[in-house]
């Protein structure tokens, strides 16, 4: 679970990239080549991490992601510039999609059948804490009087990068019992092949759609309220933590939720609460709309992650390592359609944003009605 409070710090890449864009003075197509270029890799990687699992195993591959988000956090300590976060951004996301292909089979060795989806939400809602506190540590940084080494909002980077040496060390200290693969380890042809079966196909989309909301909703979600409210960036940042904190708690509920209602009905309503809230952030200027539609979002979008993943791997027990080196090549979504907003914001306001994630929230409630029901083995 420490390790899922790791994987929260790429979320933190939402309020980074609105703090560098004012620092240097950049534009929201700019701003958002940050979030895009982390989770870029994620198309690179996490195929090839799903072959590496099936070699050195699933803990010490978390190990190394481990060890690669360690260095991705202390680089920004030394510089600020463009080129510098650039670097910083991109060995988040590397280590960031080894950590999310190898640590959710991980935690899949000690829950099986529909409980995992409830155990994945669990690691979700402490991955969420990691998320919602990015925001309230980088404005303590910008704004405190306390002196903070000169880093200001980067005082972010040193925190998490202590959290995850402990991650390492506790995680190297605990032994997993972890179930062999089946048969031969799989090529890369044969993990991408695997993307012709429809389901997978579909679920494979599924999480791009997720990621580009999750990512796109705490990135623009400032940007609406300077944008309609006229709030400085610190006073906005808060709506990321809002988001977060939101789905911090639907995570947490979505725990228990999950052990009583079928994945198929709690996903629906998750889904419907999404559009809600969309249709409510077109044109209005109401900052506790706003607010309310950001949160609804981030309730909404909490366990759709969890849902999905746990799907695809039930669908095919055998290929836990290939299935989910495939989904979290999926989280690419968070380099598409954050990319696509900035466009679209650019072109017409935020608006142009919203209407990118409608897209993304229309295809999940498509993705409703093939979700199955897996018994406990």
């Amino acid at each position: 679970m420490l390790s899922f409070f790791a994987m929260g710090f790429v979320d933190l890449v939402g309020i980074a990239s609105n703090y560098v864009k004012q620092d240097l003075n950049l534009s929201d197509s700019q701003a958002n080549i940050l979030p895009s270029l982390v989770f870029f890799w994620f198309l690179i990687f996490s195929v090839p991490t799903g072959m590496l699992m099936n070699r050195i195993g699933q803990r010490k591959t978390v190990l190394l992601s481990l060890l690669i988000t360690f260095f991705s956090l202390l680089l920004p300590i030394f510089g600020d510039g463009y080129a510098w976060m650039l670097v910083s951004f991109s060995l988040l996301g590397i280590g960031n999609a080894l950590m999310q292909t190898s640590l959710n089979p991980l935690l899949s060795n000690i829950v099986r059948g529909d409980r995992l989806a409830s155990s994945l939400t669990f690691g979700q809602f402490i991955k969420a804490i990691a998320s919602f506190l990015a925001p309230y540590i980088a404005g303590w940084g910008a704004v405190q009087a306390i002196p903070t080494f000169g880093l200001g909002w980067r005082i972010l980077f040193p925190v998490y990068m202590l959290i995850a040496v402990i991650a390492i060390l506790w995680l190297n200290a605990t032994p997993i019992a972890e179930e062999k693969a089946e048969g031969k380890p799989s090529t890369f042809a044969q993990c991408i092949g695997l993307l012709a079966k429809p389901f997978i196909l579909l679920s494979f989309v599924g999480i791009m759609c997720h990621v580009g909301i999750d990512v796109g909703s705490n990135t623009t979600a400032p940007k609406i309220l300077m944008e309609r409210v006229g709030m400085s960036l610190e006073q906005a940042g808060l709506a990321t933590s809002v988001y977060f904190i939101c789905r911090t708690v639907g995570c947490l509920s979505g725990t228990f939720i999950l052990r009583y209602l079928s994945p198929k009905k709690f996903f629906l309503a998750s889904v419907l609460l999404m559009l809600l809230a969309m249709a409510g952030l077109f044109g209005s200027y109401d900052k506790l709309l706003i607010y309310a539609c950001i949160g609804l979002i981030g309730f909404g979008n909490s366990n759709v992650f969890s849902v999905i993943f746990s799907q695809a791997l039930l669908s095919l027990p055998g290929k836990k390592n290939e299935i989910s080196g495939l989904m979290i090549m999926g989280l690419f979504g968070g380099t598409v359609f954050p990319l696509a907003m900035g466009v679209a914001s650019d072109a017409v306001g935020q608006s142009g944003a919203v209407a990118v994630m409608v897209v993304c929230v229309l295809y999940l409630l498509f993705y409703t009605m093939h979700i199955r029901s897996h018994r406990d083995k």
